[in-house]
This record gives C-alpha cells, structure tokens and sequence, in this order.
C-alpha cells in the first residue's frame, strides 16, 4: 500500500498545489475560488487573477486546506477551514448554508467545501485518506463542528460536481445528514 502524508497547506507548499492543479487550475480554471468570492466577481476573473487570488488567501494564512501527498508527489487537495472563509457557501440561496445562521461566523464550526485528487490517484481510496487528514486538521485547530454538502450520487468518478465530495466518502468518516434542501445534496456534519 502507498503511504499517504498530509501537511497543511502553507507559502511553502505552493509549488506542490499548482503541480496538483496543473495549468488549468483543476475544475477548469477555478483554483479553488468558487465559494471564496461571489459569481459576478468569480466569472470576470480569468484562470491567472482566480491562481494570485487563492496564492494571496494562502500567503496570508491560516492554511486554508491540506494536501495530500503519495511517494513525496502532491496527489490530493481538501479545502477546510472555518465557514467563515467560505462565505459564498453560506450564502442563503445555497444548499451548504447553515442551518443557524450564526454558523456562519462561528470560528469552530468549520466546513469541507472542495477536493481534487490527481486524475492518476482517483479510485484508490484517496478521497477518504484526505478527508480524515481534514478532519485531524480541524479538530487540532480547535474545530467543534464540521460540515460538509456532498453529492450523493455520480455518474462517474470523474464527474465534475464531485469537487464537493461523494456522500458515501462522508458517511464512512462519520458524518450524519442534518438537512436536504435539493435532491441529492444533503448538508452533513460531524460533531466532536
């Protein structure tokens, strides 16, 4: 079996996010931005503006995920942090926003909002290898809550609205479902 490390995502790290990213910025140019900005902001920023955005969001610190990594090779990317750093998944017409709105602006309940993994490393249990390094990270950092809104079906693995996770991966960590505003997408959380 591989061994699989996982580090927080610092300044240091860049260059092994944007290998992992490649030069499309992963889920055709986003770098991870979607629920960093609004729409109207997001869609006129091209692939370049949306890469300096999240390089300042890292730079700036805390960590804003981890990454996942196979013999030294960055493989695996989970966005994790407080909701508060992902204000447009709390927005309220999304399927993700809290259930209490002061959720939101809670530093200890933290959100799973985004994964990669390599085209490479997928279907070999990589999404549950880092979701487990998310959910150390966030409790180490003083979490109490962590909330995930995942798909909780696929067509394939390569589905591009797999970037929020695959409900089955959630289930086996743990978490529970609290709320199902749109079929399919459940809101999730698990509790420490």
């Amino acid at each position: 079996m591989e061994v699989f490390a996982v580090y927080p995502l610092t300044p240091e790290r860049w260059d092994d996010f944007e290998t992992l990213f490649g030069p499309s910025g992963a889920c055709y140019g986003c770098w991870c931005t979607y629920f960093r900005m609004p729409a109207a902001e997001r869609k006129v920023l091209d692939g370049t503006a949306k890469k300096e955005f999240i390089r300042n969001r890292i730079e700036t610190g805390p960590p804003p995920g981890v990454l996942g990594y196979v013999e030294g090779q960055p493989v695996a990317w989970v966005q994790v942090g407080p909701r508060a750093d992902v204000p447009q998944w709390n927005s309220p017409r999304t399927v993700s926003r809290p259930l209490d709105p002061a959720d939101a602006g809670d530093p200890s309940v933290w959100a799973v909002s985004c994964f990669f993994i390599g085209s490479r490393h997928r279907r070999k249990g990589n999404s549950h290898r880092i979701l487990d390094a998310a959910i150390r990270f966030a409790r180490e950092s003083g979490a109490r809550r962590i909330e995930a809104c995942p798909m909780e079906q696929a067509k394939t693995s390569k589905s591009l609205g797999l970037y929020v996770g695959s409900m089955r991966v959630f289930e086996a960590a743990g978490f529970r479902e609290v709320a199902r505003r749109k079929e399919g997408r459940p809101l999730m959380r698990l509790e420490f």
